[in-house]
């Protein structure tokens, strides 16, 4: 697998991965992004020239994906509109790029027998209950609560079908939440982060109980590329490192570790529709493929995270003013 395709890489756990994939194998890399405004062409800064080839454009345009398929060996599918609060307001874009774009790469992969990998999220599940003993596995049923989580959820039952229909060579990864270098600072811990940077005060929706589980996108990373390199045809795998933090005790830590006092923060009114709780059961992974994470501990790798916004201002600065924006035009300034 030595010409990989990967969508939405100039976004943020897209471009993590072709900067791991670069930096562990010899492959060769072809990115193709429609460079919404989660995408960014310096993510891919820094990176061989010999080795990465990067395209604009849509993942739903066929002339396009078909050209680019045909010369590689494995296509990783990261591309989609992932923000929830984004596909409240305006969920068309969600419809298109996580439903329609998939059809169109599956159907590519489809006519040259190339090796597909499908990144889909934990919140096809739903939630859980805060006092749940439970987490989610390979066998959970669907049962998405918001347009971003149900249109990749159909992407998810796409592949699946064009896999038993058609015999289509894929897997599908879930992933928790991740945090890392280059996240938009529209997600949660960037904007607390580049809040206390600025001299403002993080922000929590309703009383902070809402739990997620965190990996560290350089874990992500790792696993998926050891899905594609060894992963079950048809399979689907599960993406966690045991990373359960609530909101509140995130913001407490974030504040903590850029020394500002642990109650510095400000809660805001709850979003429609907040899933509670989502936990990641991640055994087949570990077991089947040996996978392990390495930032296992979620303060090291938070700590590492902010030393990252705080030496990166050239990059995260120009995103601000507008999410900041956003936010404040629906009360949660």
């Amino acid at each position: 697998m030595s010409r990989f395709l990967v969508t939405g890489a100039a976004g943020f756990i897209g471009s993590n991965f072709v900067r791991h994939l670069l930096t562990t194998t010899d492959a060769r890399v072809t990115v193709l992004d429609k460079l919404t405004y989660a995408g960014d062409r310096r993510t891919l800064d820094g990176l061989p020239d010999d080795r990465l080839t990067f395209v604009h454009g849509d993942i739903c345009d066929a002339e396009v994906v078909d050209r680019l398929v045909a010369a590689s060996d494995v296509v990783v599918h990261f591309a989609a509109e992932s923000h929830n609060d984004n596909s409240l307001s305006e969920p068309w874009p969600f419809v298109e790029t996580n439903i329609v774009g998939t059809y169109t790469l599956l159907e590519a992969v489809r006519r040259y027998d190339t090796r597909y990998h499908h990144i889909s999220t934990d919140e096809v599940f739903g939630d859980l209950e805060l006092d749940d003993p439970e987490r989610f596995s390979e066998d959970t049923p669907y049962n998405p609560s918001s347009p971003y989580s149900s249109t990749k959820a159909g992407s998810d039952l796409l592949v699946r079908a064009w896999v038993r229909s058609f015999g289509v060579r894929a897997t599908i990864s879930n992933c928790s939440n991740n945090y890392g270098p280059f996240q938009h600072v529209e997600k949660f811990i960037p904007r607390q982060i580049t809040n206390v940077l600025d001299g403002g005060r993080p922000k929590l929706y309703g009383q902070g109980r809402n739990v997620r589980d965190w990996i560290h996108v350089e874990d992500h990373s790792s696993a998926v590329l050891r899905i594609a390199e060894r992963g079950e045809i048809g399979a689907t795998y599960l993406i966690g490192a045991d990373g359960e933090q609530n909101n509140r005790d995130v913001v407490e830590l974030v504040l903590e570790l850029m020394g500002r006092p642990r109650d510095a923060y400000d809660l805001v009114t709850d979003r429609a529709g907040h899933d509670l709780r989502y936990a990641i059961d991640s055994t087949r992974l570990r077991t089947e493929l040996g996978w392990q994470p390495r930032f296992a501990d979620f303060r090291a790798g938070l700590a590492d995270t902010i030393d990252w916004y705080r030496a990166n201002e050239g990059w995260w600065r120009g995103q601000k003013a507008a999410t900041e924006a956003k936010y404040a035009a629906v009360g949660q300034a």
